[in-house]
């Protein structure tokens, strides 16, 4: 695999191919996502439920990001590297500054910031500075009590057509790539088919340019009750990298998600 950048991704839409990401928290399975063809790596602040044990992404901290970018950045091969920008790094914008700035530092060419279209601002400053920027739209991890919940978002006309203006905005504010979480596919679709720059699902529907979904989830070893859009891929292979593999490729080949996995 050549070395994916965001012209790569920009040039998948342009061409209607999808693309897949997968998070990655150390080096070793950064490394063995790489090998499968995954083009798009995410540090994800989920590492504070699939490692640290808590019951939210709230208590994980820059400097755990951070670690944990270091480590991945060194096995990632040519997969592109993108880092979520824990809670309250959005505080304000010398803060998310300054957190997106070390994160850099240690090794991301992206970082993912949760938001609405209040977050224009903070994106315009942080695109301004050559730091690319993917803003999180729909279920958003870190807002979960505000939410009530992990509940799909946009189901009905108004918040629906809230979600696709605030992609509009922070599209135009400057952010490279936009990630939809848990909303209906006809709004996956349109927000897709809104944007010049690529969209991620994740359940999000078959619609978006590209799909991610928690490491731990591909494997199947999620505890506790599976989210709706998760599948689990060792089930079908015969080792990690199989699941790696065969996630890439059903991605790729617009097998998965398929509408069992859509709301």
């Amino acid at each position: 695999m050549k070395t994916v950048t965001l012209s790569t991704l920009q040039a998948f839409k342009r061409a209607g191919e999808t693309f897949s990401c997968l998070t990655a928290y150390d080096a070793t399975f950064a490394h063995a996502a790489g090998e499968a063809g995954i083009e798009v790596l995410l540090v994800g602040d989920s590492l504070g439920m699939v490692l640290q044990g808590h019951t939210s992404t709230l208590p994980v901290t820059l400097d755990d990001v951070c670690y944990h970018t270091r480590c991945v950045a060194r096995g990632k091969g040519a997969s592109l590297l993108m880092v979520d920008l824990p809670f309250m790094s959005n505080a304000t914008t010398e803060r998310l500054l300054e957190d997106a700035g070390a994160l850099m530092r240690a090794g991301a060419e992206m970082v993912k910031v949760e938001g609405e279209a209040w977050m224009a601002d903070g994106i315009r400053e942080l695109s301004r500075r050559g730091v690319p920027v993917c803003a999180h739209l729909g279920l958003t991890p870190q807002t979960v009590h505000q939410l009530g919940g992990y509940k799909v978002q946009g189901r009905d006309a108004d918040q629906a057509e809230r979600i696709l203006e605030d992609a509009r905005t922070l599209a135009e504010a400057g952010a490279s790539v936009i990630l939809l979480e848990c909303v209906p596919t006809s709004l996956g679709r349109a927000v897709t088919e809104a944007l010049d720059v690529p969209v991620i699902g994740i359940g999000a529907g078959a619609d978006t340019d590209g799909q991610i979904l928690v490491m731990h989830d591909v494997l199947g070893v999620t505890a506790g009750r599976q989210p709706r859009f998760v599948k689990n891929f060792l089930a079908e292979a015969d080792d990690i990298q199989g699941a790696f593999r065969r996630y890439h490729e059903d991605v790729k080949a617009r097998r998965f998600p398929a509408e069992e996995h859509g709301f």
